[in-house]
């Protein structure tokens, strides 16, 4: 049987992990979101027949009026350029009256359908430049691409659905159209307009179904775009936690220039209390400065043996104290005062070295 053998490490660049939050936010300030833009054009269709359907009366009241005024002052118009203008201004006035309402449904159905599907944000960055939109092979990717060829069934699947729709529309009409030169003018009016209602409701329907399953489809396809490899996802938690190494690094810097400042700190001891090899703590006490004694330099092992070294070479008095060692370097920090209960060991120790130093002096 043959043997066959994979090297795992081919498949550690493949894009399989689902994307992290912060690679999310850096493709949103990219402008790289799952919107599909069928929501918008399906919303828009039906905001504009039920608008028409809605408004209609208040339209057919505009427009009564426009055509009023202007069977009434056409007739008495000699021509004059005032004459014009009040005619131009009042139809423009008009015009907007019938259009702005429409427009304004327009605008604020479009800023919901973007605000439903990718929320609120701004950025400029798909308006800058770039060499890959001008690039002919890069042109070429996307001429044969997937999403070409989606957006090309879509173009199909809509030409041909709502020629359907028509078609059938004009099917159900048939009785009464040919006949509609017969009807009064108000009634074949009022067909023609229930009807396009029912062909543009229908139409908005289907779109808006297209649109369901093409949103689905962009968010599908924008979750394979963002997808990260695993050696991405390390890489990214690296430079979020920072590299391991660098931290380990920038602690043993910081240990260092502690134990550096904690060493200058000695030569302002009054006293350094030992195990006597084990631990040794510097105590500092200014009574006109401080409230308590405080603790300056403290250590084990070897830094317990700096410590004393560093004080014998200042001249700082070692008295040995284990139980009294112990306590204090475990309840009492670099910096702090020591606790209530050790103020009299404490007191007993700097009163013994301060009886020393007048001793010798």
């Amino acid at each position: 049987m043959a043997d066959f053998r994979f090297n795992l490490q081919l498949f550690a660049g493949e894009k399989t992990e689902p994307a992290t939050p912060r690679r999310r936010e850096e493709a949103r300030k990219k402008g790289q979101v799952a919107k599909s833009g069928e929501v918008g054009t399906a919303l828009m269709v039906l905001t504009g027949v039920l608008l028409l359907n809605g408004f209609a009366p208040y339209i057919g009241k505009q427009l009564r009026e426009t055509v009023h005024y202007f069977l009434e002052n056409m007739s008495a118009w000699n021509g004059d350029v005032l004459g014009f203008q009040h005619m131009f201004l009042f139809a423009l006035s008009k015009l907007a009256l019938i259009v702005g309402p429409i427009l304004l449904g327009f605008l604020l159905i479009g800023f919901v359908s973007q605000v439903m599907q990718v929320g609120f944000f701004a950025t400029a960055e798909p308006l800058l430049p770039k060499f890959s939109r001008i690039n002919p092979v890069e042109g070429f990717k996307r001429i044969f691409s997937k999403r070409a060829l989606v957006e090309f069934a879509k173009s199909v699947a809509k030409v041909f659905l709502v020629g359907y729709l028509v078609y059938k529309q004009v099917l159900a009409n048939l009785e009464w159209f040919p006949q509609i030169s017969l009807f009064h003018l108000g009634d074949s009016i009022a067909l023609i307009i229930d009807s396009i209602y029912r062909l543009g409701l229908q139409v908005g329907l289907f779109l808006l179904v297209i649109a369901a399953a093409d949103y689905w489809w962009q968010r599908r396809e924008f979750e394979d775009s963002i997808k990260m490899s695993k050696e991405e996802i390390k890489e990214e938690y690296k430079q979020m936690e920072g590299d391991p190494q660098v931290r380990s690094r920038i602690r043993q810097r910081q240990r260092q220039m502690a134990a550096q400042r904690m060493m200058h700190a000695i030569p302002s001891a009054d006293v350094i209390i030992t195990n006597p090899t084990h631990y040794a703590i510097a105590i500092r006490y200014k009574p006109e400065e401080m409230a308590a004694p405080e603790v300056v330099a403290k250590g084990m092992g070897l830094i317990a043996q700096r410590i004393k070294e560093e004080g014998k070479k200042h001249g700082i008095a070692a008295v040995e104290n284990p139980e009294l060692a112990q306590a204090l370097y475990k309840t009492t920090e670099i910096g702090q005062e020591i606790p209530a209960d050790l103020y009299p060991a404490v007191a007993e120790v700097l009163a013994f070295v301060y009886r020393l130093k007048k001793k010798t002096i």
